[in-house]
């Protein structure tokens, strides 16, 4: 496999994906969506383009969820692992960086940290919300 493949799969192993290239971002989501729906008090995220994430295993065992049309969460619905979301108005989808063990976690930026649970004093920018490109405010905030 290629160094630029990285294969993920859900808990039990049911259901596989395979994200090629590079993600376009990676970082932290303290929003409560994504608090709640991790069962944790922040989210780590890998953002790629949709036409470089292929569920390559267990299409069928793939349940949906969408609370809003804002995310369309995809978990395995025999063991109900996380795989990834859907951000159809943002074209882009979320793969979980929990679930991909040879991708290279690098963050880049915390989003929606105004809604933070916990801090995180690492350096790294803190918006308000969501970059400009995606809708947000680009506001900033201390760490």
């Amino acid at each position: 496999m290629p160094s630029d493949q990285y294969q993920g799969k859900c808990y039990c192993g049911t259901v596989e994906v395979e994200a090629s290239g590079a993600p376009f971002a990676m970082g932290y989501c303290h929003c409560k969506d994504c608090r709640a729906w991790s069962a944790g008090p922040v989210n780590a995220f890998t953002l790629w383009k949709p036409d470089q994430v292929t569920v390559t295993k267990g299409v069928d065992s793939l349940g949906s969820f969408a609370l809003s049309d804002a995310s369309h969460r995809k978990f395995c619905t025999k063991c109900g692992g996380h795989v990834l979301s859907d951000h159809p108005a943002g074209e882009f989808t979320d793969v979980y960086a929990a679930i991909l063990p040879t991708l290279t976690f690098q963050p880049g930026v915390h989003v929606n940290y105004a809604s933070a649970v916990i801090s995180m004093k690492d350096g790294l920018p803190k918006l308000k919300d969501f970059p400009t490109e995606m809708g947000g405010s680009g506001e900033s905030m201390p760490e």
